[in-house]
């Protein structure tokens, strides 16, 4: 049976070769839409994701706020300051939580040899680099948990600032001044991709220990607390005992929000997620629209050709051909068209992938742009929807020619 319909699609191609030729190319074209309109939605959500990520994953930012309600007497409108002892007490309190870390921070002048810059330093304990993702490149460190004891005079540095003070060189063992304070470079950040930050990205940073700083510069309240909870899905549990716990500490209402000021990374991935997926439809949408178009295309050629072989329909039903070797036929013929454009369209569409992927991208805006990514969704959903096309493309005309008689078919012109 599939023999016979290849030789006959196959007799039908060299006899119509520019309208299989056209079709082709149709279903190819709308192919090569709806793949790199995907792979591009889905590269652009990826980006803005990894981009939240790369200041901070599945945390809680705090920061002290100032009460709207009265509470227990206590009139409104009191400013409330975190320390390091809050950060101890949620550890205590609060068994959900994985990591806290506390971050002091103001803006400092570092100096090394002739070059000279001005930067956001920030005061941090060991859990700082995990939770905002911070992490060495080989042959250096993050701070420790012995740096924090002997408030060691130690620095880490961001990439983008160890190169403007050191230049190529490896600044690890070298010595920078901070506020005309000697530091000793002990680490230097691997280079990541940043769009979310608070007082500027982390390759411009210096990181030093809480204790140092505050022993420096004679600091009580800290600028934030950091907080991850062990699972996402106790996200929502932990926010409200952060406030139960810090509330009854600091004496405010629990539901007094104002209180505390919180960035809530795990709720903005998610919004970011759903707005990158919401994208990523939208461009689906298009391109699946072109490559309906491209499908009806088919259909229509499919109805030129069940007119043009009315005679030979005839004589097939004429001498026993039964409806379904008829419908069969079609769309055989209909599914192969399909199939033969969405081969040309997705392998042209994954060397463009491929590609614009390999090019390098100077700013995170080309990061977010020039970043398509194929997956397995996008390839099951072009296979789908070439099927669908196919099926729909020859169902139709295919009936058609099954429901028409054999007496009737041999009489026409």
């Amino acid at each position: 049976m599939i023999k016979i319909l290849l030789q006959e699609f196959w007799g039908d191609l060299r006899s119509q070769k520019t309208r299989a030729i056209l079709t082709t190319f149709a279903v190819a074209w709308g192919t090569l839409a709806i793949v790199l309109m995907l792979a591009f939605g889905e590269g652009l959500k990826r980006g803005v994701v990894e981009g939240l990520r790369g200041a901070g994953e599945r945390m809680f930012m705090i920061y002290g706020g100032e009460t709207r309600l009265p509470y227990e007497g206590l009139p409104r409108g009191r400013p409330i300051r975190l320390t390091e002892d809050d950060a101890a007490l949620v550890r205590r309190s609060i068994p959900e939580v994985d990591l806290v870390a506390v971050s002091y921070g103001r803006s400092v002048t570092l100096e090394a040899g002739s070059n000279k810059t001005r930067t956001y330093m920030e005061g941090v304990s060991p859990e700082f680099a995990e939770v905002r993702n911070m992490f060495p490149t080989r042959g250096g460190r993050f701070l420790n948990a012995k740096d924090i004891a002997e408030r060691r005079r130690v620095v880490f540095l961001g990439d983008s600032i160890a190169v403007r003070l050191f230049g190529a060189e490896s600044p690890v063992g070298r010595t920078v001044y901070i506020d005309d304070v000697p530091f000793t470079v002990v680490g230097v950040m691997e280079s990541k991709f940043q769009t979310s930050m608070n007082n500027g990205p982390d390759s411009d940073r210096a990181i030093i220990p809480a204790s140092t700083f505050r022993t420096l510069y004679g600091n009580r309240y800290v600028n934030q607390l950091l907080v991850r909870p062990r699972d996402v899905l106790e996200a929502e549990r932990v926010k409200a005992r952060l406030y139960e716990v810090l509330g009854r500490r600091h004496k405010f209402d629990p539901n007094d929000e104002a209180a505390l000021s919180m960035w809530d990374f795990i709720e903005e991935e998610r919004i970011s997620r759903n707005i990158g997926l919401g994208i990523q439809i939208f461009l689906g949408i298009v391109g699946g629209l072109t490559l309906i178009v491209a499908g009806v295309g088919v259909a229509n050629i499919m109805y030129v050709v069940v007119r043009e072989r009315t005679r030979e329909i005839g004589i097939k039903l004429a001498i026993g051909a039964r409806r379904r070797h008829i419908i069969a036929q079609f769309v055989f013929e209909a599914l192969l068209l399909a199939m033969a454009g969405g081969v040309v369209g997705l392998a042209v569409a994954v060397a463009i992938v491929l590609a614009v992927d390999s090019l390098p991208a100077s700013n995170e805006a080309m990061v977010l742009l020039l970043n398509p990514k194929l997956s397995w969704p996008i390839g099951i959903t072009t296979v789908s929807i070439l099927t669908l096309i196919g099926l729909a493309a020859g169902v139709f005309p295919a009936r058609k020619a099954a429901a028409l008689d054999p007496v009737e078919s041999l009489r026409y012109e």
